[in-house]
């Protein structure tokens, strides 16, 4: 597997947990944790898979951090690159845009000539809309720590072992 990246911010707490999930998960392979509150222009071209970690905030929006560098990458070619998304939501607390962030990372590195993997199934999950979902699934796995938190292992362990597969 060519080199990976695990971009999320290590001040977000709840991401943090779950991307050190993900990172045992892919035990054996090189995955590199990247703070995201540090992370230059150049960082995340010099990966060729990239893992992005980023919870919905508010009614649908992202956090900060990722607001703000998304301007600074938006002249780069991800063309070649193979991105999954997780991403963080509340199905109850916020069931018109659960997950949104994980639709509005995959639609800039999408425009930007990525290709996106990781789809999961819906099943298992309940609430009324999301910009993560297209064609009947989602397109990064989405995780509730607020509802579904014993779910989430497990979530992660099935969406890592497909991830390896999709990861060339």
């Amino acid at each position: 597997m060519k080199k990976v990246g695990l971009f999320y911010s290590f001040n977000s707490k709840k991401t943090t947990k779950l991307a050190g999930i993900i990172h045992k998960a892919f035990s054996g392979f090189d995955v590199q944790l990247i703070n995201v509150d540090d992370v230059k222009k150049g960082d995340i071209p010099a990966f060729d898979n990239l893992i992005i970690g980023v919870p919905t905030w508010f009614d649908g929006e992202l956090p900060n951090y990722w607001d703000e560098l998304l301007p600074d990458l938006e002249e780069i070619d991800f063309a070649n690159k193979r991105i999954a998304i997780f991403g963080l939501g509340d199905q109850k607390g916020y069931p018109e845009n659960f997950c949104d962030a994980i639709g509005i990372m995959a639609k800039f590195f999408e425009d930007r000539g990525a290709l996106i993997v990781g789809n999961v199934s819906l099943e298992g999950y309940t609430f009324e809309e999301s910009k993560a979902v297209r064609d009947g699934h989602f397109i990064g796995l989405p995780l509730d720590q607020e509802n579904q938190a014993r779910l989430s292992h497990g979530r992660i362990e099935n969406w890592v072992a497909n991830l390896i597969n999709e990861f060339v």
